[in-house]
């Protein structure tokens, strides 16, 4: 028996929404590195907050990310 699907719609709880991004981005970064060591792929991720705070993930050292703003 797996888990029940969950609805997707905005969290309207501030608080609650910060915990979900955070908990949500550290997964999204794991998937990320995870994707470049097992498939041997170069991967870069942005990511921006609701705050408009910037996370950023490369697995290649070389590759500089600029921001888009």
């Amino acid at each position: 028996m797996g888990r029940g699907r969950i609805e997707i719609k905005r969290i309207e709880n501030t608080t609650s929404r910060q915990v979900t991004f955070c908990k949500r981005r550290n997964g999204l970064l794991k998937k990320a590195y995870e994707l470049s060591v097992l498939c041997d792929a170069e991967v870069a991720l942005i990511v921006f907050s609701s705050r408009g705070r910037l996370y950023e993930y490369s697995n290649n050292s070389s590759t500089r990310l600029r921001s888009c703003r």
